[in-house]
């Protein structure tokens, strides 16, 4: 696979077929904390204010949208700015094939462009793997050069059984004692995005 698939930016339109992918998320495991699949209306609108400031891509081949990654802000305060979240989903049967890593590194390389110095993930994460979480994300993020950095035990419920989540931290530049300003996603050159194939 890996050299066949393109990485490009989400439009509000491909919401569609993004919320696919990741209904099973929400309906089979515990990946996401949520209950219920978000509306295809809530599911756009999210979309579209994270294209507001952040990147969010998808991996295509012949037209199918095969997975999407994004960045999102970290807590929200202003000091934070420097800081972003980030979020993954592969299509069912697209895991373990080196999808995740390239859309990751392109994370990466636009959230350097911005001017961010850390990524965080936040992930659902079970005292004993079970039939609705394995400790796959975390190993993930682990390859990809995040570390462990806190632990909130039993703190989400779901299926009827409780769940840790952890935080996981990859510190991609270096803090100088005056940074760039944060430059938001719509604000980077086409030129730029070309160098990463977007």
């Amino acid at each position: 696979m890996g050299h066949e698939a393109g990485l490009r930016v989400v439009k509000e339109e491909d919401a569609k077929e993004l919320l696919e992918i990741y209904r099973p998320y929400v309906e089979k495991t515990v990946i996401s904390f949520e209950y219920e699949t978000p509306s295809l209306e809530e599911f756009a609108g999210r979309i579209r204010r994270t294209l507001k400031k952040y990147p969010y891509l998808a991996a295509e081949r012949n037209g199918e949208i095969l997975g999407y990654a994004y960045t999102s802000p970290f807590v929200g305060r202003i000091a934070y700015q420097y800081s972003a979240e980030t979020t993954i989903y592969l299509r069912e049967d697209q895991k373990r094939n080196g999808l995740g890593k390239r859309l990751y590194q392109a994370l990466e390389e636009i959230s350097r462009l911005q001017n961010l110095t850390n990524l965080y993930a936040c992930i659902g994460y079970p005292e004993t793997e079970d039939e609705y979480l394995t400790k796959n994300s975390a190993q993930f993020h682990a390859h990809m050069g995040y570390r462990m950095i806190g632990e909130f035990r039993q703190c989400g419920y779901k299926f009827g059984r409780w769940y840790h989540m952890v935080w996981m931290e990859k510190q991609i530049a270096e803090h100088g004692e005056k940074p760039e300003p944060v430059r938001w996603f719509p604000e980077l050159a086409k030129e730029e995005l070309a160098v990463l194939g977007l």
